[in-house]
């Protein structure tokens, strides 16, 4: 990964805006998808723009996108796109979506992007660098126990029955009046700026999670599969993010989960 990479992920998200905004809360055709998922004329615009540029100027690479699948590449980088994280939420008129490209090396994330194009914020990630939101560096929040935790998750019809009993275990011990369902992608990116503690989700796929994770590692936070082991290409799904590490420990074992 190099300062190339960082300005050509920039492009990437310039792009997929580009192509987004003219449907937001607009007209366009969308459809429900084999797993019931929705999606839209502006995902598939906004992904057919990123490949588009990596074709051209990465034709080595891999890329992974959720609505054209896998390409295979020589070169042992692979981008991930999720062009609308959040399609719901674009459908519903909600800018809280956000495009995620990721960079993987080796199968590794190093490069990670959550941009929303309506507000105009753009969180970069990138390994060895602070996380920044439009140029700015940012940072998460030290919280001092579970008890003051802000904890979010996109929704409970996104757990199965085992995995909710687990995650409502966690938050009894959690401030739950300040609980947050719903936001995606936008929840990573505002626990990147310092704003939410706590994030717990099953069920993510790679596109879901890869570009979060340098977001949140370089604003000083860290995150885990259920288990607590690092998250990388073959990771379940199951996933936690924390602001202040320290809280880690504690996540674990409120899940008490022994996978």
């Amino acid at each position: 990964m190099t300062p190339a990479d960082i300005l050509l992920v920039n492009r990437l998200a310039d792009a997929a805006g580009q192509a987004i905004q003219p449907f937001f809360r607009s007209t366009y055709l969308h459809e429900t998808k084999t797993d019931a998922s929705p999606v839209t004329e502006a995902d598939r615009a906004a992904e057919s723009a990123i490949r588009r540029i990596l074709d051209a100027e990465c034709p080595r690479d891999g890329i992974l996108g959720e609505e054209f699948g896998e390409k295979a590449g020589t070169s042992g980088r692979r981008w991930i796109i999720d062009p609308i994280d959040g399609t719901v939420s674009f459908m519903a008129g909600r800018p809280i979506f956000g495009t995620l490209i990721a960079l993987l090396e080796d199968d590794w994330p190093v490069l990670g992007v959550i941009d929303q194009c309506i507000n105009g914020e753009r969180w970069v990630g990138a390994a060895g660098y602070p996380t920044t939101l439009n140029g700015a560096p940012v940072q998460t929040r030290s919280c001092r126990g579970l008890a003051d935790a802000t904890l979010a998750t996109s929704g409970p019809q996104y757990f199965s029955q085992h995995d909710g009993d687990h995650f409502m275990a966690l938050a009894a011990q959690t401030a739950h009046k300040k609980m947050l369902f719903g936001g995606d992608c936008y929840n990573y990116a505002l626990l990147a700026s310092g704003h939410i503690d706590i994030i717990v989700e099953a069920g993510l796929k790679l596109h879901d999670f890869a570009a979060l994770i340098p977001v949140i590692t370089g604003a000083g936070g860290m995150m885990s599969d259920w288990s607590g082991e690092p998250l990388h290409g073959a990771s379940d799904g199951h996933v936690i993010a924390v602001g202040d590490p320290a809280r880690l420990d504690d996540v674990l074992e409120a899940l008490a989960c022994h996978h």
